[in-house]
């Protein structure tokens, strides 16, 4: 399989992150909360899990259409390479406006967009099932002969590019705002502003938008989000509540056609026999709050903990599950989910996540039996059990 230059980049990106959000807090800018950062930091890691088991379908995709079907074979050359960057970065434009202009399609992109904070958290908050699909709209390079190993490579780092252009910090960037991406550019296409939806979805070059008519200047300030806020911190939630919506307005509908054209049309449309298309409205700033309930401050540290120590149990999956069994690995990434959800919950005060955590928590200690027969076993066992019960006790004294 290719390097994964994405989850190679995961230390850079949270020393980045470091480094704006010390500059925040000595600007006193605001631009970080903990309850949204942890809830983005958590579906960055749901969607590197989920996408293990989506990559290998991926790729052998590609491969197949370029070994069997290709039309041309490009020669590995600094032409081709130049070629391939622009190939992949205009499928790139199409794919990701597609996602906002197919219902369906926004189903799984909408996650990225549903913080209302604008900071490089926001650059790893992705869907977990958004891999699933924009796979089919690079398809053409395979037809056309790009190497699959070389397509990987510049998809990947057409992604890593984007990851810097998700700050407040810089302003803009004079003549460069004509030519590539930038966070000024970036930051219209966050916005839930009326004039701002549906603009900027190049992902490394901005000509593509100023060609195909989607391109907006950043001109009053941006209001992030989605039109109709989340308001919640459950990263699976986030993933599924917008196939919930069009699920129950579909069954609302009457003729078979309308129940079809929910999922197939953009954002917004609905049946006359609903009351037809709902235009997004301005934000009154007036009334507008972000969404913050209160939570206890003892449950912190806490919180902290648990998150770091299945972001670094995360990180190994990652990097070394072609060498775990299909049991294990499964296994882990239900556990590490679990952790995430109950983060998120905590910060909301959920009246189910006592009970929630506590199952989390004796299946956590059993977990490590999964191991049985690897090398480390019984110093994974040793140590997994162990903080495992120290977390029991720290919890259920948390509850008195």
């Amino acid at each position: 399989m290719p390097v994964n230059y994405i989850a190679l980049s995961i230390p850079i990106f949270f020393l980045l992150i470091g480094i704006e959000l010390g500059y925040t807090v000595y600007k006193k800018l605001g631009y970080y909360r903990l309850n949204d950062s942890l809830s983005n930091l958590s579906q960055g890691i749901g969607s590197q899990l989920v996408g293990i088991f989506l990559k290998t379908a991926t790729f052998f995709s590609y491969l197949y259409i370029y070994n069997n079907w290709r039309i041309y074979e490009f020669p590995n050359t600094i032409w081709t390479w130049l070629l391939l960057f622009i190939g992949v970065d205009f499928f790139y434009y199409w794919f990701h406006r597609m996602s906002h202009e197919v219902n369906a399609l926004w189903a799984a992109h909408i996650v990225h967009h549903q913080s209302e904070e604008y900071n490089l958290t926001v650059a790893l908050r992705q869907s977990w099932f958004q891999g699933g699909f924009s796979w089919v709209f690079y398809l053409p390079l395979a037809f056309a002969g790009f190497e699959p190993v070389m397509f990987l490579t510049v998809s990947a780092f057409n992604t890593i590019y984007q990851f810097w252009i998700h700050t407040r910090a810089i302003g803009n960037m004079g003549p460069l705002e004509w030519i590539i991406n930038t966070p000024s550019h970036h930051r219209v296409h966050h916005g839930s502003n009326p004039r701002y939806i549906d603009k900027n979805h190049a992902g490394t070059l901005i000509i593509w938008d100023r060609l195909f008519g989607t391109f907006q200047k950043e001109e009053e300030e941006v209001v992030y989000g989605i039109t109709t806020p989340l308001a919640s911190w459950n990263p699976v939630w986030a993933n599924f509540h917008y196939w919930s919506d069009l699920t129950q307005t579909a069954l609302k509908s009457r003729s078979f056609t309308d129940k079809l054209n929910i999922f197939l049309k953009p954002p917004g449309w609905f049946p006359d026999s609903l009351g037809g298309t709902q235009e997004p409205h301005e934000v009154d700033k007036t009334l507008y709050a972000k969404y913050s309930p209160e939570y206890s401050a003892s449950l912190i540290p806490y919180i902290l903990v648990q998150f770091f120590i299945f972001l670094a149990l995360s990180n190994y999956l990652i990097g070394a599950y072609q060498n775990l069994s299909p049991a294990v690995l499964s296994a882990c990434t239900v556990l590490v989910i679990a952790t995430l959800t109950t983060c998120g919950a905590m910060l909301e005060h959920k009246s189910w996540i006592i009970q929630f955590e506590y199952w989390r928590l004796v299946a956590w200690l059993l977990t490590p039996v999964l191991f049985y027969g690897h090398t480390y076993f019984l110093f994974i066992l040793l140590i997994s059990s162990f903080i495992a019960l120290v977390s029991l006790i720290w919890f259920y004294r948390l509850q008195k």
